[in-house]
């Protein structure tokens, strides 16, 4: 259960102390999530090669579906029409981006690079 805390409150998977990201970002002001390199308590690097995070596209991707159709289910009682149905689901789609961004990679950190993993 605190590992889940951890992955929602955005902190160091080995100390669950620092911060792994430095800003959440912000999709109207086209300004992506900015990672931290090193937690700020214990060192731990969150990088740990080039395209470490490339898996965290497909968590990313999953997160987006899932998200679209719970969208589709509840729209389909309030919106009436397919065009502003896909409007409406688009507008979420991107609205969540940058909360897509910073919880896949915080899955993807857990799953490889959890307490009790060394890589």
């Amino acid at each position: 259960m605190s590992q889940l805390i951890n992955i929602i409150s955005e902190k160091c998977p080995k100390c669950g102390e620092g911060k792994v990201f430095n800003t959440k970002g912000n999709i109207f002001l086209l300004r992506m999530p900015q990672m931290n390199k090193t937690c700020s308590c214990c060192g731990h690097h969150f990088e740990k090669e080039t395209g470490y995070f490339f898996g965290s596209m497909y968590v990313s991707y999953a997160l987006a579906v899932a998200e679209m159709v719970a969208a589709f289910l509840i729209l389909q009682f309030f919106v009436t029409g397919f065009g502003p149905m896909i409007i409406s689901i688009a507008i979420l789609a991107v609205l969540l981006s940058t909360f897509n961004f910073r919880l896949s990679r915080m899955l993807w950190i857990y799953l490889l690079d959890g307490p009790g993993r060394t890589i």
